[in-house]
């Protein structure tokens, strides 16, 4: 399972890439924005650079003909982006020609098996659940993810499933479970889910073990 970093923060992509828990990021301009000095494109640019992996961005444009337009934009700008889509009706045309463009696309507010197969159909490389989402509405979302999942290989979809995450331990779990492609989650709750309550009492015992053993060879 993959884990694509929610945030445009290049310093925590760098770190989490570094030791290797990083294999993609997932941004929006209103991400960028608040990042950049400057303009958002320009500071995407430099994050592409920064990073040197996958990035999604979300297309800052909701009808067709400026879906299209906006996402060959944001692909002129580096190799690495992939653009992503919401899924409404006017966004299906736009994913098919990028799609014959040959643009990875991200496939968007994908909430039922239904939504997913359709996205996938229309051009979608990836569909993206977000999990709190459907939860909030009192939705299994992992039997969702389960579904979707079993969908696409019976059918032979070839479409990675991207789950959106608070990034808890039990979240996180279920994902892999669940056989999820990638998961999306801050780098916060990235470094959360390397802590438990039991580290800390761990650490200190071993550290304890280490001073008694020193002290012994004195």
């Amino acid at each position: 399972m993959k884990i694509l970093l929610a945030t445009a923060d290049l310093e925590q992509i760098q770190w989490a890439s570094s030791v290797g828990l990083a294999d993609g990021v997932v941004t929006s301009p209103r991400l960028l924005d608040d990042a950049a000095d400057g303009d958002w494109r320009e500071f995407l640019v430099t994050l592409c650079e920064g990073a040197r992996l996958p990035v999604t961005v979300a297309v800052p444009a909701v009808s067709g003909d400026d879906l299209y337009r906006a996402a060959r934009e944001l692909t002129k700008l580096s190799d690495l982006i992939v653009v992503q889509l919401p899924l409404v009706e006017d966004a299906i045309g736009a994913m098919r020609q990028l799609r014959a463009d040959g643009v990875r696309v991200t496939g968007a507010l994908v909430y039922t098996t239904a939504q997913a197969l359709l996205a996938a159909k229309a051009g979608a490389t990836a569909t993206m659940v977000a999990l709190d989402d459907l939860e909030s509405q009192g939705q299994d979302a992992l039997e969702l993810v389960r579904q979707i999942r079993a969908s696409f290989v019976m059918g032979g979809v070839e479409c990675d499933v991207v789950a959106v995450s608070s990034g808890t331990p039990a979240q996180f779990a279920g994902c892999a479970l669940a056989g999820v492609d990638a998961i999306a989650l801050t780098p916060d709750a990235l470094r959360a889910l390397l802590v438990h309550p039991l580290t800390d009492r761990g650490l200190d015992r071993f550290l304890n073990d280490v001073s008694k053993t020193s002290r012994a060879r004195q």
